[in-house]
């Protein structure tokens, strides 16, 4: 069986839409590492945490969906940009951890955020690479003329699916919701992507059950005595994956939107792990400096991570300039997306607890 070309991928271009604002939210929980030491005792997380770098987590509450989150979200961001709910055409719903199996929980929040009948409404299924291809999808319903004004509710709470028990996973994840504002405009400059996929790698990364296929544990060696119910994940794999997938995809995004990396004031990566993050900007050649970081205060938020890196790590400045931004998304599925566009001024770009 051949290997994935990582450097592949739909190479996609949107113009005639900007990114208008920016709200994440996050739990009021703060989970310390102190938290584990009864549990995996003091040198065990010592060792886990010099890997990963996270040093506090926000953890959503029993009531408390991605869902939720991203509403709160939306509700500070219509109001810090005077937009009436019944302007919006479209909101796209991103999250592996939907309020219910059924009915989309899309649908939820255009009935919690009072948008219109007439607004698309739909949920997408994805994880860490989730935030480049919403981007892509609600941008190219504007250039189409399907929509003036869109909302990416991107947001998961891996927390509730993580074995307690289980080092690699219950340090590492943490719950944040996020929502954007797309709206047409036309001058801003064309935005380019990559989004690709290879599902060969699909189990490395995987809840087994909750859905409608029954789970062969006799199957996968690697799951005996886990909870079907709880998040695998294949550590070495995925970090295999990654290394090998995201330095050609930075490359090529680089190459179709024609700039040089000293052109862009940001690298926005997803925030996977912190000794993952320094080995991806090194083999990228990017410069530290302009690769920030916010794993350490707020963990692995899958596919909310770089919309929370937005808000927490470049708001100041996106308040007043325009920045030009290249994104990059990987992990479960397995699945890449990058996006290069420019960004900003934003009239709103902020972080809130609930």
């Amino acid at each position: 069986m051949s290997s994935p070309d990582f450097s592949a991928g739909r190479e996609l271009r949107t113009q005639g839409a900007r990114i208008a604002g920016v709200v994440s939210c996050v739990p009021s929980k703060q989970v310390d590492n102190d938290y584990f030491v009864e549990r995996f005792d003091a040198s065990a997380v010592r060792d886990v945490v010099k890997m990963i770098g996270v040093n506090r987590r926000r953890w959503a509450d029993a009531q408390t969906s991605a869902g939720d989150l991203c509403r709160k979200a939306g509700e500070k961001l219509l109001a810090g940009l005077g937009w009436q709910a019944d302007s919006i055409d479209a909101l796209i719903f991103v999250s592996q951890t939907p309020n219910y199996r059924l009915p989309a929980t899309a649908f939820v929040l255009q009935a919690e955020l009072d948008l219109p009948a007439s607004c698309l409404a739909l949920d997408i299924n994805l994880g860490c690479s989730g935030y480049p291809q919403a981007l892509w999808l609600g941008m190219n319903l504007i250039q189409t003329g399907a929509a003036k004004r869109v909302l990416l509710a991107v947001g998961d709470t891996i927390s509730k699916m993580i074995d307690p028990t289980d080092r690699s996973t219950s340090l590492l994840f943490g719950d944040a919701g996020t929502m954007t504002a797309l709206e047409t405009s036309n001058g801003d400059a064309a935005a380019h992507f990559i989004i690709g996929a290879d599902g060969k790698g699909a189990r490395n990364l995987i809840v087994p059950s909750g859905g409608f296929k029954p789970y062969d544990a006799a199957a996968d060696e690697r799951m005996a005595g886990k909870s079907p119910e709880c998040l695998f994940m294949d550590g070495g794999e995925i970090f295999n994956f990654t290394l090998n997938a995201v330095p050609k995809l930075v490359s090529r995004t680089l190459d179709i939107a024609g700039r040089d990396k000293d052109s862009y004031d940001a690298f926005l990566f997803h925030q996977a792990n912190l000794f993952m993050l320094k080995h991806l900007a090194k083999k990228a050649g990017l410069p530290a400096e302009r690769v920030p970081v916010n794993i350490g205060e707020y963990g692995n938020t899958s596919c909310a991570s770089i919309p929370l890196l937005i808000t927490t790590e470049l708001k100041d400045r996106l308040k007043e300039e325009t920045l030009q931004l290249g994104m990059f998304g990987f992990g479960v599925g397995y699945s890449w997306a990058s996006a290069a566009l420019a960004v900003g001024p934003l009239n709103i770009v902020d972080t809130i607890e609930t």
